[in-house]
């Protein structure tokens, strides 16, 4: 291959779609990825006994097929093998006293099965998921659009002359209020508040943080109207029918190329150094999706422009993950009616359950009571694992990156504040007791467990910083136009040639591609 045209490092969801739209314009891309595998956080293995199909990180796919980017990637993907499974009940929740909820992708059935936990409380449901439908052209224009951009210039002025610039101001200051406020002004029931609580934390929000509960709000109908998807045969199936693309349309993609630093001439990003030495030059561009950490210390070193070195050294990274996956040898018995074909079931006491555990584990502490989303890929996919028997995927959102003490006081705080093998075991061993709680001969079950501490992720993807899967903290002042830096200005940096995307920037986090996306089209 000539050099080419544009050289992407990392291969996450980001780095894999601005490939894909780059190389649908002919452009000639050379994705660079230092793992022995592509996909970052999209990461399939049979990681607890042969014959069981796991998705170790990511493994829901609601961002990708309602974003702009499988708009133009999706029926070429499909072509190379991509295929999606699909639930009627994408979420529900869970509480200790066997209260619980089922959210299906019809929203009348919603209403009134809602309203009958709570008179109201469905109809509030209908009220909140219809006026995010209702506003979807502005909210959605902010939440994926090019912030500093005509396009996007175009929308709020005529946003602002449609409603008057009043209302709009008001429209935009109530999407400000936290998911704690909207959910005790709008629901009575406290099980219909916990099943949009867990929630945030998706967003890398906690129920506290400005804005959750908008966002709560967006994922509701984004889960009522395309529900819960996963990948037929596990993520790496997505990854394939990626890599098939990207190399149909003349693209290249390298593992094991580790990139050592951005090489510059002129005041111009001219390539890549390898870690092997090799140097790598690009025509056009260089594109890097990777963390603030890793582009302005790691690959640009003494030559990152001052402003953003000073911007990198306050950015703020999250709370870590926490994964665990189970081969079973049968599908659970819930202590619970419908919850068997859930497709991601959160654990939780409520409310005030997510918000004592996020505090935790912001504060440095195992949560006492973690909430747990529980995924269920057997029932939406039967192929990932052998007839009659099940697999779970269990994700704990509230993780501490350092640990500072337990907050159920079993545990002795590592003096160092770093997870321990021994540490992730008797960690897991507290969400499994949570688990086993809510089905029935669950031990008896389990057939392997497999869990994944912050630091085990970190050691997978060096973007996941002490765990975060999220690129850095969510909150409203590392969001849109000030994600990741406040003075940053869509994906470029203080570099000519040289761009920015990945989770650490807009529009954040999640499997929508919605950066390079984005980049591409101005590319």
């Amino acid at each position: 291959m000539t050099a080419p045209d544009h050289i992407i490092v990392g291969s996450g969801i980001n780095a894999l779609v601005c490939a894909a739209m780059l190389g649908a314009k002919g452009a000639k891309v050379l994705v660079l990825e230092r793992n022995d595998r592509i996909g970052g956080c999209m990461r399939t293995e049979e990681a607890t006994v042969p014959g069981f199909v796991h998705d170790v990180m990511a493994t829901t796919f609601v961002l990708f097929i309602t974003s702009p980017a499988f708009a133009a990637l999706g029926k070429d993907l499909t072509r190379h093998g991509l295929e999606f499974c699909h639930t009627t009940t994408p979420t529900g929740v869970l509480r200790p006293d066997g209260s619980h909820a089922v959210l299906t992708t019809n929203r009348a059935a919603n209403i009134a099965a809602l309203n009958a936990i709570a008179s109201g409380d469905g109809d509030r449901h209908g009220g909140d998921v219809g006026c995010i439908e209702r506003n979807a052209g502005l909210l959605f224009g902010l939440l994926g659009g090019a912030l500093w951009s005509y396009p996007t210039t175009k929308l709020i002025a005529g946003e602002a002359w449609r409603r008057g610039p009043r209302n709009l101001a008001a429209f935009l200051g109530e999407a400000l209020a936290p998911a704690r406020g909207w959910l005790e002004t709008a629901y009575t029931s406290d099980t219909v508040r916990a099943l949009w609580a867990p929630w945030v934390l998706h967003a890398g929000l906690g129920p506290e943080d400005a804005f959750s509960g908008q966002i709560a709000k967006v994922i509701a109908f984004a889960l009522e109207a395309a529900g819960a998807p996963i990948v037929k045969g596990g993520a790496r199936n997505l990854l394939a029918a990626f890599e098939a693309l990207i190399k149909e349309r003349g693209g290249e993609i390298r593992v094991n190329a580790d990139v050592a630093t951005i090489v510059q001439t002129g005041g111009r990003a001219s390539g890549v150094r390898l870690v092997s030495g090799e140097t790598v030059n690009a025509s056009k561009s260089v594109v890097c999706s990777v963390t603030p950490t890793q582009l302005y210390g790691r690959l640009l070193g003494d030559a990152a422009p001052k402003r953003d070195v000073d911007a990198t050294r306050v950015y703020r990274y999250g709370k870590g993950n926490f994964q665990i996956h189970y081969a079973l040898n049968r599908p659970p018995a819930w202590r619970g009616e419908g919850l068997d074909k859930v497709a991601l079931l959160h654990l939780t006491p409520g409310l005030d359950g997510v918000s004592k555990a996020c505090n935790e584990a912001v504060r440095g502490l195992l949560p006492e009571v973690p909430t747990i989303c529980v995924g269920q890929p057997h029932a939406l996919d039967p192929s990932r694992c052998p007839e009659g028997k099940a697999i779970l995927w269990l994700q704990l959102p509230e993780a501490p990156r350092h640990i500072k003490s337990d907050a159920a006081g079993k545990f002795e705080a590592p003096a160092d504040g770093r997870w321990s093998e021994a540490l992730r075991e008797a960690y897991a061993d507290r969400a499994e007791a949570i688990l086993a709680n809510h089905i029935e001969g669950f031990r008896e079950t389990i057939i392997a467990r497999r869990a994944y501490s912050p630091a085990d992720l970190e050691a997978m993807n060096i973007n996941l910083v002490d765990g975060d899967p999220y690129g850095g903290s969510s909150t409203i002042d590392q969001s849109f136009l000030w994600r990741p830096f406040k003075a940053s200005r869509n994906h470029e940096t203080g570099i000519k040639g040289l761009y920015h995307i990945g989770a650490s920037t807009h529009p954040g986090a999640g499997l929508g591609g919605g950066s390079g996306f984005l980049l591409a089209g101005k590319l």
